[in-house]
């Protein structure tokens, strides 16, 4: 018989995020792949030293790369001199490669939340009473900010990027595999950001996340289009997530865990058959 694919799975088991399990999500994610890969996990640490004896490399719930800048360095480096197959693709212009991209958008005219990086352009901004500053290359809301209007200029130091403080109603994301869209979940408590329930999008909606998947061209891989509703109605990009999203897999049900993970294979199945780049 064929010889079965073999995947190196990408995760921090022992990771904690505020209002999420990660290893809960990858021991299931990884319990379903076993049907069609063979499978091993690692540290994100390990990945550059273990990546040669494998098809390609998955990389799913491995946590902040602040906290392996280094080995991750090492690992992209090494797989784009060796042509290593990596899912996602180390090509993504959003959220893997920075937040350069939230200011790309703003001037692109995109529907995103305002975003600057320097003081002479704060005039460009919507005036508000605060504002939100977030390092270049943060994540999981690492080193994130709230200040006032009158300090905020104190802190562009060329590091961060700044925001207004948008007054929304909600918080919603949509994923997608590959460029189709999956499932939307939104958090109704703007207290609880991790508190989510099944959204049912608009085509309104899905054409504003779509833009953004359109934008970012990954052929194959999972992303997460995360979105606020402004005051005045409409939807702004609050991130886009190409690296290595966290899911929400527990708040589906298991008609919707199915539909992902067959359509998660599919995309595997279908960038191990694509010519390498």
């Amino acid at each position: 018989m064929p010889r079965r694919p073999a995947l190196l799975y990408v995760t921090d088991l022992a990771y904690r995020a505020r209002g999420r399990r990660y290893c809960d999500e990858d021991i299931h994610l990884t319990s379903r792949l076993r049907e069609d890969f063979d499978l091993a996990l690692c540290h994100p640490r390990d990945t550059a030293a273990l990546a040669d004896g494998f098809d390609a490399v998955v990389v799913r719930n491995s946590g902040p790369v602040l906290a392996y800048q280094e080995a991750y360095d090492a690992f992209r480096e090494g797989a784009l001199r060796n042509g290593t197959r990596v899912y996602n693709p180390l090509s993504g212009k959003a959220d893997m490669a920075g937040k350069q991209y939230l200011l790309d958008l703003t001037a692109a005219g995109y529907p995103v939340i305002p975003t600057a990086d320097r003081a002479e352009d704060l005039h460009r901004l919507p005036t508000a009473h605060r504002y939100v500053v977030k390092p270049r290359l943060g994540a999981d809301s690492i080193g994130l900010r709230i200040v006032s209007a009158a300090d905020v200029r104190g802190h562009l130091d060329g590091q961060v990027l700044v925001q207004p403080c948008v007054d929304f109603a909600y918080e919603v994301s949509f994923y997608f595999v590959d460029h189709d869209f999956q499932y939307a979940l939104y958090a109704p408590h703007v207290e609880r950001r991790w508190a989510l329930e099944p959204y049912r999008p608009t085509p309104d909606d899905l054409e504003f996340a779509q833009r953004f998947i359109d934008w970012n061209a990954l052929g194959h891989g999972i992303q997460r289009v995360d979105a606020c509703r402004a005051p005045d109605g409409g939807l702004l990009l609050v991130e886009l997530e190409d690296l290595n999203p966290y899911l929400s897999l527990d708040a589906l049900d298991d008609e919707g865990r199915d539909a992902f993970v067959a359509a998660m294979k599919a995309s595997l199945h279908g960038f191990l058959a694509a010519p390498r780049r």
